[in-house]
């Protein structure tokens, strides 16, 4: 709980005998003011210094990185939150809570739309108009249950849901009659669901997944208990095979439940499908004793418009696959696809007399409104909608990388990638400004259908200018990160030469 000496001053609330009370209306407030961030300190020990390539005797780095970076929280909102307070006796007749109401939401839409203009870290794509559905908005849309089942609850979308499903089983190459899925709340729900499956399918089975999965692929082995084995990478962020067949090897007792990323978290790496398969049959895994899960919450669906990418269907040995629906769809609220084989569900589902309908989700109630707004840009967009915005956001991810490298600035981008690594930013306010999404020694720009050339060159003119006060020392240079990226990547004093 936090006391009155902790909190932060706002126009929001007055101090009146050490209790916080609610205000109307501050006489300074203004409803277009952007409400600014602050920014939490950096947290820095004393350890190795990742910035240091070997034998060079010069300082590479600044004073600040030759400590080891920790992870850094973002500031408790819990200090700046917006109080909710009981209307005045009069409030009826003078109505101003209401306006003190529609003050906050219209400056809390211009903060909305000063920080949409500087995003680029995070996978979500921000162009979308949903306009045409908010006379939907006056209800409550609930798809308890199956998608497919019916329930008692009246005011559902499962038509739309079914509709969607459809359309993902018809990309993924499985026919309506063989399949089972239904609309997540998010992504992680989707792995979460996944990887249930096959835990149900092979209760004895181990999990697999390379280090660089998605953290919910590790927090799904907490929860069910799972016996957990992590897979090495190679530079690029795929999962290593020969390390693979050398964890299986020892545990071919037991089945095998593998997690297998459709572009990873960071680098965007996609994990070779087939030759995951290979390695499993070389180590005496028949099909029947492995379930593969796919995530692709982020290039599942744009995999399929790439030239020349693996390609992800169930035409082959896997037994579920999940996307995301507010990353490359774009949706104003976190949602996806997970499609798993009809014969799988029957080992997780159970019958409900109180919803007349069969509960086989991760989930009880779902957002019936997400399937709706899924099932409107499927239509507008189509097969043909898709691959011109893949294609868009492979060539401005390619005009990134090369602009970065042009600068002098280590960066790498996989081949079926439209996330480009670089080195981190020494300035966290740079990296929060822009929300940035970091990781060690690198941080990453996810190129979505709503980066445009003009957003990059913005960000490619600050990040060069912020560089040389950075670096302005000529004792001073950029970080290695040749270990991240790969040596012909990384452009640090050692590398360039």
């Amino acid at each position: 709980m936090v006391g009155t000496s902790e909190v932060i001053k706002s126009p929001f609330l007055d101090l009146d005998n050490g209790a916080v009370v609610a205000k109307i209306l501050a006489d300074d407030f203004d409803p277009r003011t952007v409400v600014p961030e602050p920014l939490p300190p950096v947290v820095m020990t004393n350890g190795e210094d990742h910035g240091e390539c070997d034998g060079d005797e010069e300082v590479l780095v600044d004073e600040k990185m030759k400590a080891k970076r920790e992870i850094v929280l973002g500031r408790n909102v819990h200090t700046t939150c917006l109080a909710v307070t009981e209307p005045d006796v009069n409030d009826e007749v003078t109505g101003d809570k209401e306006a003190f109401m529609a003050s906050v939401l219209a400056r809390y839409r211009k903060t909305l739309l000063e920080r949409t203009k500087y995003h680029l870290g995070y996978p979500y794509n921000l162009d979308f108009d949903y306009g045409a559905l908010g006379q939907l908005q006056h209800f409550s849309i609930n798809n308890l249950g199956d998608p497919f089942i019916e329930s008692n609850y009246g005011v559902h979308s499962r038509e739309f849901e079914v509709g969607v499903l459809d359309w993902f089983a018809r990309l993924w190459e499985i026919e309506k009659d063989e399949y089972w899925g239904y609309i997540t709340n998010c992504g992680t729900e989707g792995n979460l669901h996944g990887i249930l499956v096959g835990r149900e399918v092979f209760p004895d089975g181990i999990l697999y997944a390379s280090k660089e999965s998605h953290y919910s692929v590790f927090k799904a082995a907490r929860m069910y208990r799972m016996d957990c084995v992590k897979i090495a990478t190679l530079v690029s962020g795929e999962i290593d095979c020969s390390d693979f067949k050398d964890k299986l090897l020892p545990n071919k007792d037991k089945p095998a439940i593998i997690n297998v990323n459709i572009g990873t978290t960071v680098k965007g790496a996609v994990d070779d499908l087939d030759l995951v398969i290979q390695t499993l049959e070389e180590s005496g895994f028949s099909h029947d004793r492995f379930y593969i899960h796919c995530d692709g919450a982020l290039f599942g669906l744009m995999m399929p418009f790439v030239k020349r990418a693996p390609k992800v269907s169930f035409k082959k040995p896997i037994g579920s696959v999940s996307v995301s629906g507010h990353k490359f769809v774009g949706c104003p609220m976190p949602c996806g696809v997970q499609i798993t084989r009809l014969e799988h569900i029957n080992a997780l589902s159970r019958n409900v007399e109180y919803l007349a309908s069969r509960d086989a989700t991760i989930m009880g109630s779902r957002n019936g409104h997400a399937p709706i707004f899924l099932w409107y840009t499927l239509n507008r967009k189509g097969y043909k909608g898709f691959q011109k915005e893949v294609q868009k956001c492979l060539r401005n991810a390619h005009y990134l990388k090369d602009r970065l490298r042009e600068s002098g600035i280590s960066a790498m981008l996989n081949e079926l990638s439209s996330t480009v690594v670089f080195e981190r930013p020494q300035d966290e306010e740079f990296v929060r400004r822009w929300q940035l999404a970091c990781q060690g020694n690198i941080a990453h720009v996810v190129v979505m259908p709503n980066v445009t050339i003009e957003k990059l060159n913005i960000f490619l003119d600050e990040l060069v200018e912020k560089r040389s006060t950075w670096y302005q020392d000529d004792k001073v240079h950029s970080p290695c990160i040749a270990a991240e990226v790969g040596a012909e990547n990384c452009v640090c004093r050692i590398h360039k030469c």
